[in-house]
C-alpha cells in the first residue's frame, strides 16, 4: 500500500457521507466519489443506505473480509441493469443463492424496485422445475407467471414451458396484489389472465433494456 492511500484511510476511517469525504479530503464531490470507488475495489469500504436513506460509507484501515456468499440484492445487482441500494449487507453462509431462489425472494419482498430489477433474472433461469417448486412453496405461482409474461414483453427471457405455465395459472388461494394496493395502467391482458395486479407501467421498464 502506498503512503497516499494510508494517509487517506487515516483521514476517513469510520462512517462517512460523500459530502463529508469531500470535505475531509478537500476535493470536489466527483473526485471524492472516484476515490471511494478506488478504496472499495481495494476492500477498504463498505456501503449502506441509499434510496430514501442517506448513503453511508464505512471506511477501515484494514481490508474488510467478507464471509459467506452474496445475498439477494448483490445477486440482483450482478445480473440486472437496474441496481439496488442496500440498507445493510446480507451474506449467505454455507451455500449460494440460486437465480431461481432470488426471483422468488424478490417477489416476496413486495418492494417495487426489487421486483422490477429482478425481472432481468428471467433470462438467467436454469432450473424451471425448481423455480416452480419454490413458487408453489411460497404461494406465489400466479405472481411468478404474470411477471414472467411482463418480462417477455420487454426483454429476452428463458422460456418456461406450457406445462409449468398451466400449473401456475391454476394455482388457488393466492393474493392478487404483487405490491399491496398498487395497480398499473398497462398490461391489463396479463392481469386478467393471471388474476394478479401488475404494479408496473410499460414506461417504468425501459431500463431493463440497457
Amino acid at each position: 500500500m502506498n503512503q497516499s492511500i494510508e494517509s487517506i484511510l487515516r483521514s476517513l476511517e469510520g462512517l462517512n457521507t460523500i459530502d463529508l469525504v469531500a470535505r475531509k479530503l478537500n476535493v470536489k464531490k466527483n473526485t471524492a466519489i472516484k476515490k471511494l470507488h478506488e478504496l472499495r475495489k481495494l476492500g477498504f469500504v463498505e456501503t449502506s443506505g441509499g434510496g430514501k436513506q442517506p448513503r453511508l460509507y464505512r471506511i477501515s484501515r484494514r481490508k474488510m473480509l467478507k464471509i459467506g456468499n452474496p445475498g439477494l440484492y448483490d445477486v440482483i445487482n450482478k445480473n440486472s441493469p437496474i441496481k439496488l441500494s442496500r440498507t445493510y449487507e446480507e451474506r449467505i453462509v454455507g451455500r449460494k443463492l440460486s437465480i431461481e431462489e432470488v426471483l422468488i425472494r424478490a417477489i416476496k419482498t413486495e418492494k417495487y424496485r426489487v421486483i422490477m430489477a429482478s425481472l432481468a433474472l428471467f433470462n438467467k433461469v436454469k432450473d424451471i422445475p425448481m423455480l416452480y417448486k419454490l413458487a408453489k412453496r411460497e404461494n406465489v405461482r400466479r405472481k411468478l407467471g404474470a411477471l414472467y409474461e411482463v418480462a417477455r414483453r420487454v426483454i429476452k427471457t428463458r422460456r418456461i414451458g406450457d406445462k409449468y405455465l398451466r400449473l401456475m395459472l391454476n394455482a388457488k388461494n393466492e393474493k392478487a396484489f404483487i405490491i399491496p394496493n398498487v395497480k398499473s395502467k398497462d398490461f391489463r391482458d396479463i392481469e386478467n389472465k393471471w388474476k394478479v395486479y401488475i404494479p408496473f407501467n410499460k414506461q417504468d421498464l425501459w431500463r431493463l433494456k440497457e
